[in-house]
């Protein structure tokens, strides 16, 4: 456990893309030029659209793509009038948010900073924060839920992916009880040693109290939520929700 797991987990995506990982392929020009003519949808976790009364106004918005590089969502975000930032620790992400920029003639922020650490924003400096399912890489949260709520303006939006830990207890196939929750590799090495083995990355689950309560303690109130699935496997087939999306608005 030498090497910091966030150093670890940015190398760990790279290779990801690098094999063709769907989070990371950009968009293509037609679904461009779709979301310009106002047909577009995103999504924060693996298969429900985010509604689109999530965003209120876009034309104008400042917003920050929250470790959501892979030119998939600030392309769109973009086209639909928005100044959008994108900030990732993965290189391979961000310069597929480069190449969508150059190909479609657009400006955006590009950012590489790891968000366990402060983010590189002032104060009030977004009116929405877009944040994919992401921080089961990352061991503690709530910093991440306080700096999201600094650089956010008054009235600003917080669009959220969560994983509820459910995936993390089963095997591979998703048939037998694995692992025990908290699922922590940093704590557990026969976890980290498997994890590096199987180039999982350095995940960590997290409860319902770390992830919406801390939204609620860093000064946010939810004002919407809905559950989702894998889109694939055992679990998915069952219907078994593994996943939340949320809503919620610094006051």
């Amino acid at each position: 456990m030498d090497k910091n797991y966030t150093d670890i987990n940015s190398e760990v995506f790279d290779r990801w893309i690098e094999a063709g990982w769907e989070w990371g392929q950009p968009i293509s020009h037609e679904t461009f030029e779709q979301a310009k003519n106002g047909i577009w949808s995103v999504v924060l976790t693996p298969t429900k659209a985010v509604p689109q009364d999530w965003f209120g106004e876009i034309k104008g918005a400042r917003m920050l793509g929250l470790a959501s590089g892979g030119g998939q969502q600030m392309p769109i975000f973009t086209a639909l009038g928005a100044i959008c930032t994108v900030m990732d620790y993965s290189e391979k992400q961000l310069q597929s948010e480069r190449e969508v920029a150059a190909r479609e003639n657009y400006e955006i922020e590009i950012v590489k900073a790891d968000m366990t650490q402060a983010f590189p924003f002032p104060n009030e400096s977004f009116d929405i924060i877009f944040h994919p399912v992401s921080n089961c890489y990352v061991e503690d949260v709530m910093p991440i839920w306080k700096e999201c709520h600094r650089v956010l303006k008054k009235g600003g939006i917080l669009l959220a992916g969560l994983d509820n830990g459910i995936n993390f207890i089963f095997d591979d196939e998703e048939r037998e009880l694995t692992y025990k929750l908290p699922f922590n590799p940093l704590k557990d090495k026969e976890q980290y040693e498997k994890s590096i083995k199987n180039d999982w990355g350095i995940q960590f689950s997290h409860t319902i109290e770390e992830q919406i309560g801390g939204q609620l303690k860093a000064g946010f109130s939810l004002t919407d939520i809905y559950h989702d699935t894998n889109g694939s496997g055992r679990l998915h087939d069952f219907n078994v929700a593994t996943f939340y999306a949320t809503r919620a608005v610094k006051e």
